[in-house]
């Protein structure tokens, strides 16, 4: 692969950007908090540094790919990598297989670590789910039984605490549903699909380092190596800039987003040591999707962005618009996910409407007061304070402030 097309993945990595671990699996939190204001992130310096370095190097990506040697970089991949594209299947059917195994074993909760319950009847769904994955032509009945475990855990958790999960878990059930269909047109759309699900679902989960910045200091006073010596507040808004933008990436040419997918892979690999088998176990599908990403295997269909844009072969004009598309897609696409993020959260808490009263959880008189999930699965390390740990629903208490790194004791915006 020529040098500039090496460049992506590595200026990536030398972003401030963290071990993407999921920060509802260590820290309290409170989802009906008011976010930030979108004005306040779009008027931070940071906020724009790191778009322009993504925007600059995603268009030269597009420039490398378009020549002979891109092309050639791209036939160097597909051919170092066809063993294992021709095994993705495979692989990923044992990762959920995995991954749900693992669920049942552990039990208490609903598809991920934050989300306990108390329902000794959940475990057995995941071992169900697990067996269906045996058989082609029960994988369809995985996918709805995937939907339903998501349906099934609106009786207990917030509508907009879901969904972070949405987009990932329709995802994997379109994939589940499509692996199970015979060879043809749909059956070939089946990694398509995941892809879509793994950007929008990390496309969303980014908007929390904007929206709630304060939940991630306590994890950055605990831990201060992974803001690489910046400012907490500057190293968490462009930690978010790189998992959106890295999200979108995946999206876009198939240089961008096999770049895109190895950058995410290894940042999010980075966070098994420091976070430990929590954070391997929850993002096992992720990390599963995204070594498909790099794979690539429906390089040679219409699966991107880019055929939208005019991906013609060789054409100059092709090529000015797809780098021309890169800041284009990223301002829609930001505009689109902070909107709907906003929207959502304001629609459900703000307006206090009883339309959406099915949607919020009263936590007051919850019995199930506990650590943090992270606590929860492993002995509790990462819980701040003393006393009872908070509930993973909305209501948090109080953290207390001097040095115990609490979620009421971190700032919100300078």
């Amino acid at each position: 692969m020529s040098r500039a097309a090496h460049l992506l993945p590595a200026t990536a990595l030398l972003l401030p950007t963290p071990a993407l671990a999921h920060i509802k699996w260590f820290q309290p939190y409170e989802v009906a908090e008011p976010p930030v204001a979108i004005a306040e992130t779009l008027a931070l310096p940071a906020f724009w540094i790191g778009l322009a370095l993504v925007v600059g190097f995603f268009a030269a990506a597009i420039l490398v790919e378009r020549t002979a040697a891109g092309q050639r970089a791209l036939d160097a991949m597909d051919a170092t990598l066809h063993p294992l594209k021709d095994r993705a299947d495979g692989f990923l059917l044992w990762v959920l297989t995995a991954f749900f195994v693992s669920l049942f074993a552990i039990g208490g909760t609903y598809l991920t670590p934050e989300l306990r319950t108390e329902a000794e009847w959940v475990p057995w769904i995941h071992l169900v789910l697990a067996l269906l994955l045996a058989f082609r032509r029960t994988r369809p009945l995985a996918a709805v039984g995937l939907v339903g475990v998501w349906l099934l855990t609106l009786r207990e958790y917030d509508l907009f605490h879901l969904f972070d999960y949405l987009a990932l878990g329709l995802g994997v059930a379109g994939y589940l549903l499509l692996a199970g269909f015979a060879e043809g047109r749909w059956h070939s759309r089946r990694f398509a699909v995941l892809r879509w699900g793994i950007a929008i679902s990390l496309m969303w989960s980014s908007m929390e380092k904007f929206m709630y910045p304060q939940w991630f200091t306590p994890l950055l006073e605990e831990r201060p190596y992974l803001a690489f010596g910046l400012p907490f507040d500057a190293y968490t808004t462009m930690a978010g800039v790189a998992e959106f933008t890295l999200g979108f990436g995946l999206l876009w040419t198939p240089l961008v987003r096999r770049l895109s997918a190895t950058a995410l892979f290894a940042l999010m690999f980075a966070a098994v040591y420091p976070f430990g088998r929590v954070d391997l176990i929850g993002h096992a599908i992720i990390l599963a999707a995204l070594l498909i990403g790099v794979l690539d295997p429906e390089r040679s269909r219409a699966g991107s962005l880019a055929l939208v844009h005019g991906m013609a072969s060789g054409a100059p004009r092709g090529a000015a618009r797809l780098t021309l598309g890169v800041p284009a897609g990223l301002a829609v696409a930001l505009a689109a996910v902070m909107l709907a993020y906003t929207g959502a959260h304001y629609g459900i808490y703000a307006t206090n409407s009883p339309l959406f009263a099915w949607a919020r959880h009263d936590y007051e008189d919850d019995a199930r007061a506990q650590p943090p999930p992270a606590g929860f699965w492993r002995g509790q390390e990462h819980y701040h304070g003393e006393g009872p740990g908070p509930r993973t629903g909305v209501e948090v208490p109080p953290q207390p402030a001097a040095g115990a790194g609490g979620a009421d004791a971190a700032p919100r915006r300078p």
